[in-house]
């Protein structure tokens, strides 16, 4: 065997604060064609599908944000409490046990009891741009809607839906870069949330409700309940990744139809292809481009060996473009894709917990907007945030025929 460190492998600059839009799907496209990895002072970038599932679903290797946190030197305080009992660093049997307790409020049947919630918010939206016909979708749009749909699956008051999403922005920042800047702010969201979510544990524990919280009040199994700290912590977990995550997908989703009007005209007449138009915004422009692993073994493939310890990033953007039949660098809702599934949420026991919620937040804004918004075409250059974190966009102006 020989050691991953003993390789030739291209260099990939990460934190290239250039490396957005079709620049970093040039550089993508690349290395892929290079080679299945890729070395940077960070670690190890895997670009090639299959490969890169063997990394997300193996037992070797686990979220590394313990190991980030050391790094930053975040030891103690709140904000070291949320990511130790964050559900991405709970590992072995206590994850099998938190899984099998939640998955049935994350169920597809789960989601979609919110789709007459989410329908009526996109036209509370929308209602005020009808006859203007441009707007930035960003704040016009993206960044209320996932925050009032998650305000309604916690059973929070949707006057709380600005709060959720301040604090989700800040909290989602334990994953970046900045941290060490930003932690004092992020720590006071992590109390701020934490102090607002045991409230509304007591709240729906007197009058429990339809939502989330209701139902992971009441999740059993064998006897087996959820203890305040894993509530408090899971609705956390929920609130981080259900908000800026959904805001940025969407964009990119608005983006690439604006680029590609054919398709768009397709989905407004043909709305029964939201989801088929979901996946393929999912598979085209993942807004996590990158998964991050660190091997608690030593872990062998394809003849090399990747020693306990190293940190992995799996390529969804090149590992999603993968598979048989011709076209798949081409954005295309209507193709008859691989049956490949996408590894935008990823994959293995941290597959995204919100995965089936984000679809049909997204089928729905899709299927809405399409046949209201003819003609949809860019009214400027889009603002493409950072691909380290959530790759989203800052600014996405737009016009449409009204």
């Amino acid at each position: 065997m020989t050691l991953v460190t003993e390789l030739d492998l291209p260099a990939f600059d990460y934190t290239d604060p250039a490396l957005r839009g079709e620049r970093f799907h040039a550089t993508m496209a690349e290395l892929r064609q290079r080679s299945w990895i890729a070395c940077s002072p960070l670690g190890f970038f895997v670009l090639d599908r299959e490969a890169g599932e063997e990394f997300l679903r193996t037992r070797k290797a686990t979220f590394p944000g313990m190991k980030l946190a050391e790094i930053f030197g975040v030891t103690e305080g709140p904000l070291f409490e949320e990511i130790s009992r964050n559900i991405l660093n709970v590992g072995g049997d206590d994850h099998r046990r938190l899984r099998n307790l939640v998955n049935p409020a994350f169920a597809p049947k789960a989601a979609n009891r919110y789709r007459p919630a989410m329908r009526g918010f996109l036209e509370g939206l929308f209602a005020p741009l009808q006859e203007v016909g441009h707007c930035d979708l960003v704040p016009a749009i993206a960044k209320s809607y996932p925050a009032l749909v998650i305000a309604t699956v916690m059973g929070a008051p949707i006057t709380d839906a600005e709060r959720l999403h301040d604090w989700s922005a800040w909290i989602q920042r334990q994953f970046s870069a900045d941290l060490v800047g930003e932690r004092e702010r992020i720590e006071r969201a992590v109390e701020e949330f934490y102090e607002y979510a045991g409230a509304l544990l007591e709240q729906r524990r007197a009058t429990p409700g339809e939502d989330l919280v209701s139902t992971l009040i009441a999740a059993e199994q064998e006897g087996d309940r959820l203890s305040d700290v894993e509530l408090v912590n899971l609705v956390l977990n929920v609130l981080i990744g259900a908000i800026d995550t959904t805001q940025s997908q969407l964009t990119h989703a608005l983006r690439l139809f604006a680029e590609h009007p054919d398709q768009w005209e397709l989905l407004a007449q043909r709305p029964e292809l939201a989801p088929a138009a979901v996946e393929e915004v999912l598979r085209f422009e993942p807004i996590t481009p990158f998964t991050a692993r660190i091997l608690i073994e030593d872990f062998e493939l394809r003849g090399v060996t990747f020693p306990a310890g190293t940190v992995v990033m799996v390529c969804a953007f090149t590992a999603n473009r993968e598979g048989e039949g011709e076209g798949l660098d081409r954005f295309d809702i209507a193709a008859q894709r691989p049956r490949a599934r996408v590894l935008t949420f990823g994959a293995g026991i941290h597959y995204c917990l919100g995965a089936n919620l984000a679809r049909a937040e997204l089928e729905e804004a899709l299927a809405f907007l399409a046949p209201r918004m003819p003609g949809l075409e860019l009214d400027g250059e889009p603002v493409f945030d950072s691909i380290n974190g959530i790759y989203g966009m800052l600014e996405l102006p737009i016009r449409w025929r009204t």
